[in-house]
C-alpha cells in the first residue's frame, strides 16, 4: 500500500476542527428565552431618522403651477420629471435651498425638516408639495458576518437584525452574547453591547439603527482558538510532509 502525504494532512485538519467543534446550541441560538408557546410582546416604539449633519438630502418640490416649482428643481429634467435637487447639511446643521435660503434641518426627522421646507415655500408657491428623503442612509456591519460592508438603506429604516440578515448572518464562530453596536450622536460616541440571545433587545435603544452605525461581531473563543492551533500546527505538518517527501523520494530513488 503506497502512503501519500495528502492523506496525513487530511487527517491532521479533520483532527484539529473536530477539536475545536464544542459549541452548543445555548451558544449559537437566538432569541433564547422566547418560550415555545404563543409569546406576544407589544411594539413600544418605532423609528423615524433623524438628520444630522454630513447627511445628502434629496429634494424634490411641486406645486399648482410646475413653471413656478422647476425654480427649486434646477438640476434638470427627465422625460417624465424634474429631478430632485441635492443638499449637504453643513456642520451648523443647515441646507441652501434657491431663494428660500437657509433652511435648518439637522435634529428633525425627515417629517419636520419636509414641514420645515415647505412653510418657507408657501411664501411663494401656491400648496406646495415637498418629498424629502436621506440619499445616504447607511450602516456598516463588520466581524464575524458572511458578507461584511457597507449598506445603503433607501427606506431610512432598519433593525440591527434586518442589518445582519443583509450580511448574511453570524458565521458559526460570532459572539451572539455581546454584539457591539458604535454611534455617533449630538457629538458623542456611543458603545453598547447587544445579546442575540435574549429577547430583551427588541426594546433596546439600539434595536434600530441610525444612519452611519456600525456592527461589530466579535469572534468567541473557538474562532480563535482554531486560528491558534492551526498556526501552531501548520509548522509541524509541513515538516511532516517534508521528511515523508524525502523518505519517498529516497525509497523511489
Amino acid at each position: 500500500m503506497k502512503f501519500r502525504p495528502a492523506i496525513l494532512l487530511t487527517l491532521l485538519v479533520s483532527v484539529l476542527f473536530l477539536s475545536q467543534s464544542c459549541m452548543t446550541r445555548k451558544d449559537i441560538s437566538y432569541f433564547q428565552d422566547i418560550s415555545d408557546t404563543l409569546s406576544v410582546q407589544k411594539i413600544t416604539r418605532d423609528f423615524e431618522a433623524i438628520i444630522q449633519g454630513g447627511d445628502i438630502l434629496s429634494i424634490h418640490v411641486t406645486s399648482l403651477s410646475k413653471e413656478a416649482s422647476s425654480f427649486f428643481n434646477v438640476v434638470g429634467e427627465t422625460t417624465d420629471q424634474q429631478v430632485a435637487n441635492t443638499y449637504l447639511v453643513n456642520a451648523a446643521g443647515n441646507i441652501e435651498m434657491p431663494l428660500i435660503g437657509t433652511v435648518q434641518v439637522s435634529g428633525k426627522s425627515t417629517q419636520e425638516a419636509k414641514l420645515a421646507v415647505k412653510t418657507k415655500l408657501e411664501q411663494y408657491l401656491v400648496d406646495p408639495t415637498v418629498n424629502l428623503r436621506i440619499r445616504n442612509f447607511k450602516v456598516t456591519v463588520l466581524g464575524e458576518v458572511k458578507t461584511p460592508g457597507v449598506y445603503t438603506i433607501p427606506n431610512e429604516k432598519i433593525t440591527l437584525v434586518e442589518a445582519i440578515g443583509l450580511a448574511g448572518d453570524l458565521t458559526i464562530f460570532g459572539k451572539r452574547i455581546d454584539v457591539l453596536v458604535i454611534r455617533e450622536e449630538n457629538g458623542e460616541r456611543k458603545f453598547f453591547k447587544i445579546d442575540l440571545r435574549s429577547k430583551a433587545f427588541f426594546e433596546s435603544d439600539f434595536y434600530y439603527l441610525h444612519s452611519n452605525d456600525i456592527v461589530y461581531v466579535e469572534p468567541g473563543k473557538g474562532k480563535i482558538a482554531s486560528a491558534d492551533a492551526w498556526y501552531r500546527i501548520i509548522p509541524m505538518v509541513l515538516s511532516g510532509l517534508t521528511v515523508i517527501g524525502l523518505f519517498i523520494s529516497r525509497i523511489n530513488f
